[in-house]
């Protein structure tokens, strides 16, 4: 027991070490491509995490959180391009629109479930694309392209330097990260994983499920918009291909599986995958290598989904059972013996 206890707090002292090397990056880094890699990892973390939330906790398999991503997105997009005002505002609008649309298509949507719930949320995404494609209000197809400001922490904008937008995503990713660990340990989360494991003993309980998952998918779906008006003062444009898009949120859902779905590190742990895989490929080959990360990561997915569908998290979980079985074996081994 005291060994187990001692490598458990070995392990948490060198997570704690590394994370207080985080901020001490950009002295690193610089303004270099590793810093854009990294800025990336903690963005689609925190998005895979924000999915976590509905499709890993609450396990209802949702492919339309590209839709509350693009809300955000559009949000804080269109006040500065639009309006001329700085994106906290549109963030704000973003954020409480994405909870209020996450409702009232999902009401309808969890009267179905399994599979039947998965193709319904499809053809949501499709839906809102179309619709913004359109829609002249919000630049239609053609999207919207920022226009130079003042750079700074009013504006959420640099441009000499991806420092500031690298503390902006650490900060992010320390948010969303921290309401899922609050989550874990309170009564609702408890609510959230009962209704994951089995909707009519919950419901036999006096768990609402309907509210447990309706609250959640509001949840999830603000922090979605959070990560999309992120994402869209970094890549200073939107449109409704590079947000509301079927590749978009199987990048939410896949990120997470292979992770680790309804586990606090699993969203991490993915992206620490995808993103240097896409990142790299993309920056080796060009436009050769499109496609060529979604390969090994198609890969990768199927390997894990039939090695171990608890993702990567569920791998370290049984090395470090392994490594902590042997030497009760020993013991074990050496009792019957004398016995």
């Amino acid at each position: 027991m005291n060994k187990t206890l001692k490598r458990t707090d070995l392990l948490w002292l060198a997570f704690t070490g590394l994370a207080a090397l985080v901020p001490l990056v950009p002295a690193i880094g610089g303004n270099s491509f590793l810093m854009h890699v990294l800025i990336l990892v903690l963005l689609y973390a925190s998005m895979a995490q924000a999915w976590n939330i509905i499709g890993g906790y609450g396990g209802q398999t949702s492919f339309g959180h590209a839709v509350f991503f693009g809300i955000g997105a559009y949000g804080a997009g269109m006040a500065v391009v639009t309006y001329g005002m700085t994106p906290w505002p549109g963030a704000l609008v973003g954020i409480v629109s994405a909870a209020v649309v996450a409702v009232l298509i999902s009401y309808p949507c969890f009267k179905l479930s399994g599979h039947y719930f998965a193709i319904a949320t499809f053809a949501i995404v499709e839906i809102f694309n179309r619709m913004f494609l359109v829609w002249d209000w919000v630049g239609g197809a053609l999207g919207l392209d920022y226009m130079i400001v003042e750079e700074g922490l009013t504006n959420l904008m640099w441009y000499d330097s991806k420092t500031g937008y690298f503390y902006g995503a650490l900060i992010l990713f320390a948010l969303i990260f921290g309401i899922v660990r609050f989550l874990e340990g309170h009564r609702f989360g408890y609510y959230l994983r009962a209704v994951r494991e089995g909707q009519e003993t919950a419901e036999s309980l006096g768990v609402n499920s309907t509210a447990v998952k309706l609250s959640a998918m509001a949840l999830s779906a603000a922090l979605a918009a959070l990560c999309g008006a992120f994402f869209v003062q970094y890549n200073l444009r939107v449109d409704p291909g590079m947000v509301m898009s079927l590749d978009t949120s199987m990048k939410f859902v896949l990120v997470t599986i292979l992770g680790g779905a309804g586990t606090l590190a699993g969203p991490l742990l993915g992206a620490a995958v995808l993103v240097p895989l896409q990142e790299f490929t993309r920056a080796k080959w060009g436009g050769l290598g499109g496609g060529v990360d979604l390969i090994i990561f198609g890969v990768l997915i199927i390997i894990i989904v039939v090695k171990q569908p608890a993702g990567i998290t569920g791998i370290a979980r049984d090395i470090a059972r392994r490594l902590g079985r042997k030497p009760d074996a020993g013991k074990g081994g050496a009792s019957l013996g004398a016995a």
